[in-house]
């Protein structure tokens, strides 16, 4: 497929060709019937105005059923994807168990970790939802990348930021004990995604994805909560857990082990 765009600030054309990458994807995901709006990621609002029109031609906006894993660790990469609507976990193996390393709602890229000089993607994600994503070609990507500054620019601070709140989990899980990650985890989702009408954070989650997103066993997760529920900082309903106290909960994030 052969695509030209004209970049007027750069006063040249640009042609773009990639071989029918738009077609390899890796799973059989649903083509939804509704494309995204090319306004909800940085991708979309970052890039130059003129590329809109290639980012629309190479686009695939996809269905993810609730406990769809679309991307696979180990797997080759094949292009990135922008959460439209949903919300994904993107974990990682760790032994024999599971660790999440973030997760992602309207807007956020996935898959970004399959950049570089590996070809193969270091992260798995899941829906956590039912969700639609956009799929980027990575060929289409990387040559975005070199037409847009800004968004690069950008790309690069999050990058940077990401690899800040790993470097703070990683001391986090050598020094503080599991009630803090437990309760630094629940400030950190309640800031992602926010709260309902009814205090409780928006996002659905089971106690087996907080025990990895906080290095911590099923067992140990469900005591903790029991006592922050019994100590009147958060609230219960099903997967869906709430903050009562923002203040005392986060001033367990400070006691020693």
């Amino acid at each position: 497929m052969t695509y030209q765009i004209s970049n007027r600030k750069a006063s040249v054309k640009t042609h773009i060709i990639f071989n029918n990458t738009k077609s390899v994807i890796a799973y059989a995901m649903k083509r939804s019937k509704k494309n995204c709006d090319l306004q909800s990621c940085s991708f979309c609002k970052l890039c130059l105005r003129e590329w809109s029109p290639a980012i629309d031609v190479n686009r695939q906006t996809l269905l993810v059923s609730k406990g769809e894993e679309f991307i696979t660790e180990g797997e080759k990469v094949t292009g990135v994807y922008f959460v439209y609507e949903g919300a994904v976990k993107v974990h990682k193996k760790w032994g024999e168990k599971e660790l999440i390393v973030r997760f992602a709602k309207r807007g956020d890229i996935v898959g970004h970790r399959g950049l570089g000089n590996d070809i193969y993607y270091p992260v798995s994600a899941t829906a956590l939802e039912p969700s639609t994503v956009c799929f980027i070609p990575i060929d289409f990507f990387l040559a975005s990348l070199k037409v847009n500054q800004e968004y690069l620019f950008q790309l690069m601070l999050f990058f940077a930021d990401e690899l800040k709140v790993s470097e703070r989990k990683m001391r986090n899980l050598a020094h503080m004990p599991v009630k803090g990650r437990v309760a630094q985890a629940l400030l950190t989702l309640s800031d992602k995604f926010g709260t309902a009408e009814d205090g409780l954070i928006d996002l659905t989650l089971s106690r087996q994805d907080l025990a990895s997103y906080t290095g911590a066993t099923y067992e140990t997760v469900f005591r903790v909560l029991n006592e922050l529920v019994e100590e009147g900082l958060v609230k219960l309903s099903g997967k869906h857990i709430g903050i009562l106290d923002i203040d005392k909960l986060t001033s367990v994030t400070d006691q020693p082990g």
